[in-house]
């Protein structure tokens, strides 16, 4: 289903739970949320739709993979970067790394990891702070 996009800083700056087998039906949300903003949007974490679950789905080179309970284990160069997100108004400058090893369940739960670099690593670290309640 798809959800609204929260804008309320508020909220959004609520550190995120731990997923769990009951939440697997906002993962399948924020799967058909992100497909329906693929025009300006290429990743989304779970408060992003109201949802303060440590959940984020992003666009890999054409491919949404979800992400439950990711955690960065590496990160390495980083880099001045400017960023948009659909919940918060205008481009805001951050701090980003240019490789990131990003540890995660999958949606069976078994124990992932992947190592990202470029853009996907930035859009990685983008959701994850989400998830920490970190807005850019």
């Amino acid at each position: 289903m798809i959800r609204e996009i929260c804008k309320d800083e508020a909220f959004l700056q609520i550190p995120s739970e731990k997923a769990t087998i009951e939440d697997l039906e906002i993962a399948r949300d924020m799967v058909d949320t992100l497909i329906a903003h693929q025009e300006e949007c290429v990743g989304l974490a779970a408060n992003m739709i109201g949802k303060s679950k440590n959940i984020i789905a992003v666009n890999i080179h054409g491919t949404i993979q979800v992400m439950l309970n990711p955690v960065i284990t590496e990160a390495k160069n980083e880099y001045d970067a400017e960023e948009g997100c659909l919940s918060l108004e205008g481009v805001r400058k951050t701090k980003r790394f240019k490789s990131i090893v990003v540890e995660y369940d999958d949606l069976k739960f078994r124990k992932k990891s992947m190592k990202l670099s470029g853009f996907s690593a930035q859009i990685v670290q983008h959701e994850v702070d989400h998830l920490k309640g970190i807005l850019i």
